[in-house]
């Protein structure tokens, strides 16, 4: 079972979000129909969406740190409808497959959108979409091809061009980039803390409660906690890689950390220095490149580098180390601002598989789980949240059925052999990014 981690900095999307949530661990004995184990993007969703649907049941959501701290908090808040990887050349060929993706992430956003809309969910939310930023002539060459496999799809875009990016983002270091429409900006632990404060009133929230030991049974599931129990009807899994460490699809999840740094608020001067757009998200034409966000409050946000994660744990050597790399790209992009550094630095896990296979639906009886986004995880894991609950409701949908027929997880190769390839191929990628980073 997994036990409680404290990561070794706080993200700077979780100092800047505002008034935290009341802190309630669980104690002692809880019954409840359904028990949500995770409250990131899935968990959160999941817990939302069941609620709604059995309005009489009652409704446990536990994560063992603080919501809008733990990995979901901690990613750049793009909100992606078509997520993008121009090396790949089955994303051009495979247009039925990104055909079902775009209908999966634009439902996990529609989800998104109704929260913000019809439940006053503060979350610096703009829809104004993503620009794919090239520095380099590859970078150029990379934008081409994900522009053609936008044009198989029908997909709107608009090429930016030299003169227009850097003005925008004012920077020099850009020279082309490719604006997509669709993509949802937000703060990601800000929509997160003030989406559990507006979950529905059948649904208990506790924080800092790890599940450290679990019975399956029936008719009732028994979880232990580190100072109580919860006894679950039903339970639905979104706990990331962490999944595996409750007996499914064990030695599958490839844990990875990613890492980002953020400003202190630019002055009035400084910000005439960072463009004229106002906030914007860029995402590097080389996918080991570095993102760059400048947020609604007036901050620059960079996230670059990649890690295996060590029983799904970094350190802060790790931290420190990707923060020396966002620092030069900080030099790049912004050289008569980078001397300010940084206010906050911190990374967050993403897992993935051998195979790029996702968990979703039925585990055991009246068990239920989502996990291993492989990126793309706000509007991913919403949607897939959002569907496990229908499914344990009872429900069908045609995300459902889409999300039925994606591949399991496999088994992963040896740790020794997974961690040396990742550390082999990251480290590798990093470097012929080049001044994509």
């Amino acid at each position: 079972m997994p036990r409680p981690y404290d990561e070794p900095t706080v993200s700077g999307w979780y100092l800047t979000s505002g008034a935290d949530l009341p802190l309630t661990p669980q104690g002692g004995e809880t019954s409840c129909e359904c028990l949500v184990i995770g409250a990131g993007w899935m968990g959160l969703h999941a817990a939302r969406r069941y609620a709604e649907l059995r309005p009489d049941a009652s409704v446990v959501l536990v994560d063992a740190g603080r919501i809008g701290n733990n990995a979901s908090g901690r990613c750049m808040g793009f909100a992606i409808d078509l997520a993008h990887n121009p090396r790949k050349q089955d994303f051009v060929e495979d247009i039925q497959g990104n055909r079902e993706e775009l209908e999966v992430n634009l439902d996990g956003n529609a989800y998104l959108r109704s929260a913000v809309e019809e439940h006053g969910v503060d979350c610096d939310w703009d829809p104004q979409g993503k620009y794919h930023s090239a520095a380099t002539e590859h970078g150029v060459a990379a934008l081409v091809s994900f522009s053609h496999a936008l044009d198989k799809m029908g997909q709107r875009y608009s090429w930016v061009e030299k003169d227009e990016i850097q003005a925008l983002t004012g920077s020099k270091h850009y020279i082309r980039a490719l604006h997509h429409p669709g993509t949802i900006l937000l703060q990601p632990a800000k929509y997160l803390k003030n989406a559990a404060r507006a979950l529905p009133k059948n649904v208990t929230v506790h924080e800092n409660t790890a599940i450290i030991g679990a019975q399956y049974g029936n008719p009732l599931h028994v979880f232990q906690t580190p100072t109580g129990v919860i006894k679950a009807k039903k339970v639905i899994i979104c706990a990331a890689g962490y999944l595996t460490e409750f007996g499914f699809y064990p030695n599958s999840a490839i844990p990875l950390y990613t890492f980002a740094s953020m400003t202190r608020e630019l002055t009035p001067s400084e910000l005439a220095k960072v463009g004229t757009k106002g906030a914007y998200g860029l995402i590097p034409a080389n996918s080991f490149g570095t993102t760059v966000r400048r947020t609604t409050d007036n901050r620059l946000l960079l996230r670059n580098v990649y890690s295996y994660a060590n029983d799904f744990k970094t350190t802060l050597e790790d931290v420190e180390a990707a923060k020396t790399q966002q620092q030069l790209a900080f030099d790049r992009r912004w050289p008569e601002l980078s001397p300010m550094g940084f206010a906050a630095s911190w990374g967050g896990l993403l897992t993935l598989a051998q195979n790029g296979g996702m968990v979703f639906g039925q585990l055991a009886e009246n068990v239920y789980g989502a996990a291993f986004c492989n990126g793309t995880g706000v509007s991913r894991g919403t949607s897939f949240g959002k569907s496990v609950a229908e499914l344990a409701a009872g429900r069908s949908s045609p995300i459902i059925e889409i999300l039925k027929r994606r591949v399991p997880p496999s088994r992963a190769y040896p740790k020794l052999i997974t961690a040396t390839g990742v550390r082999f191929v990251t480290g590798w990628r990093f470097k012929q990014a080049g001044k994509e980073v």
